[in-house]
C-alpha cells in the first residue's frame, strides 16, 4: 500500500513538472518583447514572440481586446487531454485581431500539434491579388498519428481572398487537412463552433484527408456546430475524410453569385464521408452557377443523414445526392449508399435565372445522379414557388446517370410537393424508384405512381409565409382539419421525433410535423 501512493505521488509531480499552467499576456500597444509576458503589465507585444516560444500543457495566450497584429501565428507544444493549451482574448473590446495580409497562405497554422483551443480572435487574410489555397486558418497534421482536441470558437475570419477555382485550391476561411504514408494520420475530436465567417473567398469551412477507400483512414468526433456563414460564394461546410461528423444548428446565407459558368459548390455536404449527420441548419441564397443546392450527399459517402433542416432560396435547388461511376469498381469509391433526408422544409428552391454551362436551364428542387442507391427521402415539405422566368426549370425531381450508371432503390414517402404555379418530374432509366403516401398539390405533370397519393390542399396554417430563421417553419405545420393527418406510413428508424420534436408514434402524419398543437 504505501509503495503504490509513493507511485502514485511520484506520478503526480512528474506530472506537474510537465505541466506549465503559465499565463502569457500579449499588448501590442504597451507590451515588450523584452517582458515576462505573465501579467498585463508585464506583456509581450509581438506574434513573432508567441511564435518562438514551445508552449507546454496547461498555459494560456491572451492577447489584449482591441489590439491588433500584422503576419502569422504559428503555434508550438502540444497541451494535454487534462490540461489543453488555451487561447483568449483578456480585456474589454473587440476581439483581437491578426491581420495576414496575405504573406502566407495561412494567417493562423495548427501543424502536428494536439489540444489547442482557440477562442475570440478575429482574422482575415488578404493579398494584393487572389491566390489559391490561401486560408483565414490551416489546421494541418502529416505522419502525426492520431491528433487530438482541436477547438476553433467564437472566432470572426473574414476578407481572405482566395481563388475562386476550385481545380486551383480554391480558398477557406477555415481548412483541415490530415495526411501522410509513413503514419496514418487523422484528427480526433475536433471542433469549429460559434465562428462568423464572411466575406472569404471560395469556401467556408472544407478539408482534405483520406478519400481513397484503398486507404481508408477517416478522422472521428468532428463536431461543426452553431456557425454563421455569410457573403461566401462557394462550398459551406463540407467535412472531407470524416466518420461520424455531425455539422448542426448553422447557418449560411447572402451567398454572392461571382463564379465563372462552371464552378459548382453547394451548401453543406460531406464528400467521402460516412455516418455524417446534418442536422438543424439553415442554408439560403446559394448562387452558384452549376448545382448550387442548400444541401447535398456526395461521392463515396455511406449512411449520411440530412434531417431537420431548413433550405430556402437557393438558385440549384434543396438536395443533390450523387456520385460519380467512373471509378466505382476500382475500390476507391464505393459509391453514395443509404442517404437519409428527412423532415426537411424547402421554400422556393430552384432559382437559377440562366441557362447552365452545358446550354440547359436546370435547377430541379433535388437532383439525384449516378450510382446513388437506397436513398430515402421521407416526411419533408417542398413548396414549389413561381419560378422568376418563364423558361426556368420547374422540375422537382430529376434523375441522371453522371458517369454512365443511374441511381437505384430511390424512396419517396410521406412528403408534400406544393406547387404554386406548375412543376413536374423527370425520371428516365432510375431504377426501382418508389413513391407511397406522399400529398401532390398544384399543377404538376408526370406525375409518378403512388397508389396511396392525396392531391388535396395540405391545410398548412400559412402556405404564404416566407423568410428566414426557423420560426417560419410553424407556418407549414398542419390545421387539425388536413387530409394528411395520419395518412403517412410509418418508416423504420425513423428518428424518434418530427422537425418540432414531438415525438412519432404509430400513426405518422404526412409531411415534416405530427401536430398543429406545439412547436
Amino acid at each position: 500500500m504505501v509503495l503504490r501512493m509513493l507511485c502514485c505521488i511520484l506520478v503526480v509531480l512528474l506530472f506537474a513538472s510537465y505541466q506549465s499552467n503559465a499565463t502569457y499576456y500579449i499588448d501590442s500597444s504597451s507590451g515588450k518583447d523584452s517582458n515576462s509576458g505573465h501579467s498585463p503589465k508585464s506583456a509581450w507585444a509581438s506574434i513573432e514572440k508567441v511564435n518562438q516560444t514551445v508552449f507546454k500543457p496547461g498555459d494560456r495566450i491572451l492577447f489584449k481586446a482591441g489590439c491588433s497584429w500584422y503576419g502569422q501565428l504559428e503555434l508550438k507544444g502540444s497541451g494535454s487531454s487534462v490540461a489543453p493549451i488555451q487561447i483568449n482574448k483578456y480585456g474589454e473590446g473587440e476581439k483581437p485581431a491578426i491581420h495576414g495580409n496575405g504573406e502566407k497562405l495561412q494567417t493562423l497554422l495548427l501543424h502536428n500539434v494536439e489540444y489547442w483551443e482557440v477562442r475570440n480572435l478575429e482574422i482575415t487574410n488578404t493579398g494584393d491579388m487572389p491566390m489559391a489555397k490561401r486560408r483565414g486558418i490551416f489546421v494541418s497534421a502529416k505522419d502525426f498519428g492520431d491528433c487530438h482536441h482541436i477547438v476553433l470558437d467564437s472566432l470572426e475570419i473574414h476578407h481572405v481572398n482566395g481563388s475562386l477555382i476550385k481545380k486551383d485550391g480554391g480558398g477557406s476561411a477555415i481548412f483541415w487537412q490530415n495526411s501522410g504514408d509513413s503514419i496514418l494520420t487523422r484528427f480526433k475530436d475536433l471542433q469549429i463552433l460559434n465562428c462568423y465567417l464572411h466575406h472569404c473567398e471560395r469556401n467556408g469551412i472544407n478539408a482534405s484527408g483520406y478519400t481513397n477507400r484503398k486507404k481508408w483512414h477517416p478522422s472521428l468526433k468532428v463536431v461543426i456546430r452553431k456557425n454563421l456563414l455569410e457573403q461566401i460564394p462557394g462550398d459551406g461546410i463540407v467535412p472531407i475524410g470524416t466518420d461520424s461528423a455531425l455539422v448542426e444548428y448553422n447557418v449560411m446565407r447572402d451567398c454572392p453569385d461571382s463564379f465563372t459558368s462552371t464552378e459548382a459548390a453547394a451548401g453543406i455536404w460531406p464528400w467521402s464521408a460516412d455516418n455524417t449527420v446534418i442536422q438543424f441548419n439553415e442554408v439560403s441564397g446559394h448562387k452558384a452557377t452549376w448545382d448550387g443546392q442548400g444541401f447535398d450527399s456526395d461521392w463515396n459517402c455511406q449512411n449520411t443523414i440530412i434531417q431537420y433542416n431548413y433550405s430556402h432560396d437557393n438558385y440549384g435547388g434543396f438536395l443533390l445526392v450523387c456520385n460519380s461511376g467512373e471509378n466505382t469498381n476500382t475500390n476507391q469509391n464505393i459509391g453514395n449508399k443509404n442517404t437519409i433526408v428527412r423532415y426537411n422544409v424547402s421554400i422556393n428552391d430552384g432559382l437559377r435565372t440562366y441557362k447552365t454551362h452545358n446550354g440547359k436551364w436546370f435547377s430541379p428542387s433535388m437532383h439525384i445522379s449516378g450510382p446513388v442507391e437506397n436513398t430515402q427521402i421521407y416526411n419533408n415539405v417542398f413548396i414549389i414557388s413561381k419560378k422568376p422566368v418563364i423558361e426556368g426549370d420547374r422540375t422537382i425531381v430529376a434523375m441522371d446517370n453522371w458517369g454512365g450508371p443511374w441511381p437505384e432503390n430511390t424512396f419517396f414517402a410521406n412528403n408534400i410537393f406544393f406547387v404554386e404555379e406548375k412543376a413536374d418530374f423527370d425520371f428516365k432509366g432510375d431504377k426501382n424508384t418508389t413513391f407511397k403516401s406522399n400529398c401532390f398539390f398544384g399543377k404538376i405533370e408526370y406525375l409518378p405512381n403512388d397508389p396511396a397519393a392525396i392531391f388535396e390542399d395540405p391545410q398548412f396554417i400559412n402556405a404564404s409565409a416566407r423568410g428566414a430563421g426557423f420560426d417560419i417553419l410553424k407556418n407549414f405545420m398542419l390545421t387539425k382539419s388536413s387530409p394528411l393527418i395520419s395518412k403517412g406510413i410509418l418508416i423504420e428508424n425513423n428518428g424518434g421525433k418530427d422537425l418540432f420534436g414531438n415525438e412519432l408514434g404509430e400513426q405518422i402524419t404526412i409531411g415534416a410535423s405530427e401536430t398543429s398543437t406545439s412547436y
